[in-house]
């Protein structure tokens, strides 16, 4: 008995788990395009540092940026000054490569979420419309009816046991 009824509250359980877990595809799409448009942000924003990283980077801005440092070596300086900037300008491409690719992987991603999106709209959901709609006349007669049958299938899971115990 205890077995059949962990069974029957693990079912419904499970059954209420999942239409409450289960996320609409408006509501990725949503989320998607959020995420495409941080990327793209930061996108320009490390587009804006790599066109500073290579105006810093022409000898002229070098030896402009190095003017009031006075040095016995100053080529060292500006090789030093050179290669630090350049490195800097390496870790910005790499980043913006890798962003161009997750905004890639965004883009097609939300291109699939809004397809499921329209193929949900386009089909129609009769379980949810009697339960979820307030204007249905029936709704309370289905929650009712749900909880009546689960009152019923345990009432008769009880009897059944007791029968059993009798007959021992």
């Amino acid at each position: 008995m205890r077995v059949k009824l962990g069974l029957v509250l693990l079912s419904m359980l499970m059954l209420t788990a999942g239409v409450h877990a289960q996320e609409t595809a408006a509501e990725s799409v949503e989320k998607l395009r959020s995420q495409l448009l941080e990327a793209q942000t930061k996108e320009e924003d490390l587009r804006v540092r790599l066109a500073q990283l290579n105006e810093a980077i022409k000898p002229e801005n070098i030896e402009r940026s190095l003017a009031g440092v006075g040095s016995t070596r100053p080529e060292e300086l500006r090789e030093a000054r050179r290669r630090q900037l350049s490195i800097q300008r390496d870790g910005v491409l790499a980043q913006l490569k890798t962003l161009e690719t997750s905004r890639q992987r965004l883009e097609t991603a939300i291109a699939n979420a809004e397809a499921r999106a329209y193929q949900q709209s386009a089909r129609p959901d009769t379980s949810q419309s009697l339960v979820a709609s307030p204007e249905s006349k029936y709704g309370w007669l289905m929650l009712g009816g749900g909880g009546g049958f689960a009152a019923l299938a345990l009432a008769a899971g009880v009897v059944l046991y007791r029968r059993k115990i009798r007959l021992r």
